[in-house]
């Protein structure tokens, strides 16, 4: 074991903060909607899921071959190179391509940085503090993002361009974090050559009702989690417009993007206590519940409401990631963790492609998306949600959707 291995611990928090300098977050669906249509702007964020879904599994399995640490330089690599080409680019194609890049790099480190994390902690004899690690990982993702939503949609109103220029420049810096990492020591029980017996470690997770549960909880809050990312723009761009402020719809976006990070932040501090005081699986289905009501009021009114339940819309993130992961980690082997993690975001980012995909192709070809269209998916996504919360509910009481209790943060 090298003996910096604990400095990946704090550098990992650094990551997920650059990583979460996202500055065209609040404003990419205004800027493709000005420059191409609503159902392009739709498309451009299919493809986005597209690229990182094809990658998603290989991705992990090269993590898992190759190393965390190779495989996070990559990711940061290639991420650079797509957000300058959306920064620089004027073209459907050119985004297109630049949209595939960011999924590259997305896919390259889903599962993987967060099993470098569990990897260093066990490295150590720490492992018992993954919940506790991630909680504050995820406060840095959420400061993060805070300060470059309302950041981005003021560069915005210089020029379209600087927000994706500046998340550029956060990349850069993400590169050289990562190379910093040390690649954790793992164990393993397959012998060099034995793909078959790695497959066969991915079908006994599937076997497991616990990581099952998990599997389709991930990948429903997944989706109702970006359903207010998509849909919410267009409706801010609406409301202000209703008020005479369209020329600032960019920063209003960024703003509430701000507030909704600042209130995530806020809620992230009390995660730990929520948990021990509801238990898990009371907090988790809590946690969808709310992503549920969220999509559903968007689907019954277009009035200044909808904003206060767009606040909250990464709350649930905030109540429910770093429980998941806490749980499932220790379940899975080091031969295949980032490979069953990649695997869980390559269903979530599938279905929510072909969901989007569905969308698009529903909706008129207008440049900006009329709201009974908006209306319209969020009604059946709503409903398709509270079918599964429903079946979530009560197959949690068939099986140990618990955590052990780790130590606070």
């Amino acid at each position: 074991m090298k003996p910096d291995i604990t400095s990946n611990i704090s550098l990992y928090r650094w990551s997920r903060f650059l990583r979460s300098l996202i500055f065209w977050q609040a404003v990419w669906f205004l800027y493709f909607q000005d420059i191409l249509s609503g159902a392009q702007a739709i498309l451009l964020y299919v493809v986005l899921d597209v690229a990182v879904t094809v990658l998603e599994v290989p991705s992990g399995y090269m993590s898992d071959r190759l190393g965390r640490r190779k495989t996070l330089i990559a990711s940061a690599a290639v991420t650079l190179i797509g957000v300058s080409l959306l920064g620089f680019g004027s073209s459907f194609a050119v985004f297109i391509a630049a949209q595939i890049l960011i999924g590259a790099g997305g896919a390259f480190s889903s599962g993987t940085d967060e099993a470098m994390l569990y990897e260093s902690l066990a490295a150590v004899d720490r492992e018992d503090e993954i919940e506790a690690q991630e909680v504050i990982a995820w406060r840095f993702s959420f400061i993060g993002l805070a300060l470059s939503a309302v950041t981005g949609g003021a560069l915005a109103l210089l020029d379209p361009r600087l927000p994706f220029i500046a998340t550029g420049v956060a990349m850069a810096g993400l590169l050289w974090v990562t190379w910093r990492f040390v690649e954790p020591p793992r164990t393993t029980e397959i012998p060099e050559g034995s793909e078959l017996l790695r497959l066969s470690q991915l079908g006994d997770n599937f076997r497991n009702p616990v990581l099952l549960w998990f599997f389709a909880l991930a990948v429903l809050m997944y989706c109702f989690s970006h359903l207010p990312f998509i849909f919410g723009q267009p409706f801010i761009l609406q409301a202000v417009t209703d008020i005479g402020l369209t020329s600032s719809a960019p920063l209003v976006s960024g703003l509430i993007t701000a507030l909704m990070m600042g209130i995530s932040v806020a809620v992230s501090l009390v995660a730990l206590k929520l948990r021990d005081r509801l238990g898990l699986a009371l907090l988790l289905l809590s946690a969808f519940g709310l992503q549920i009501a969220i999509s559903g009021v968007m689907a019954l009114t277009d009035s200044a409401v909808v904003f206060v339940f767009l606040l909250l819309r990464m709350v649930p993130d905030a109540l429910s990631r770093p429980f998941i992961l806490g749980r499932i980690q220790p379940l899975l082997s080091d031969d295949s963790r980032a490979t069953w993690l990649s695997l869980k975001s390559f269903v979530g980012r599938l279905v929510f492609a072909l969901a989007l995909s569905a969308g698009a192709i529903s909706t008129t070809n207008a440049g900006l998306m009329p709201y009974a269209d908006i209306a319209r998916i969020l009604t059946i996504a709503t409903l398709i949600g509270v079918t599964a919360l429903v079946l979530l509910a009560l197959s949690a009481g068939k099986i140990a959707v618990t955590a052990p209790k780790n130590s606070d943060c």
